[in-house]
């Protein structure tokens, strides 16, 4: 396992761990202190779980189990990869921390920080195209296996 499989799998957990933190701080202000939290509380709660967990999660086992490309093959750009780590990672922390500033804080640059927060989640899941390696693994398999086709 890579080094950048790791982070995307060690972060997946972290950003679980805050989705199930703020969760239960819902629960228990809804149905035991009978206070409604802010809507973006549920938000940032739902973003932290699926983006921040499971889309996380996902990209990192993707990037462990999808062969390898061969080290001479131009079209791989490791750095690449691993900015998108990063842009998904960044994102969705500030646009967590910008949703649960946001109810006590007025100003227009929190609000304007959310809408950033969410343009880099969609350019870091939209890059993951271009930084994926040439070809499908179905055709990378292909190659070698030597066909799909049973040789009986």
């Amino acid at each position: 396992m890579t080094p950048l499989v790791r982070r995307y799998v060690k972060t997946s957990f972290l950003f679980l761990v805050a989705g199930l933190v703020l969760g239960a701080y819902i629960v228990v202000a809804q149905f035991i202190v009978g206070a409604y939290p802010p809507r973006l509380f549920v938000t940032a709660h739902v973003h932290l779980l699926l983006v921040g967990f499971l889309l996380m999660i996902v990209m990192g086992v993707a990037t462990w189990m999808f062969p390898r490309p061969a080290r001479d093959d131009r079209r791989y750009r490791p750095e690449l990869a691993e900015a998108i780590y990063w842009v998904m990672t960044i994102a969705t922390a500030v646009r967590a921390a910008a949703k649960l500033t946001a109810p006590f804080v007025a100003a227009p640059a929190v609000r304007a920080t959310i809408a950033i927060g969410g343009l880099g989640q969609l350019a870091g899941a939209l890059s993951i195209r271009a930084a994926r390696h040439a070809g499908s693994p179905a055709r990378v398999l292909n190659a070698r296996c030597g066909g799909w086709r049973s040789r009986a």
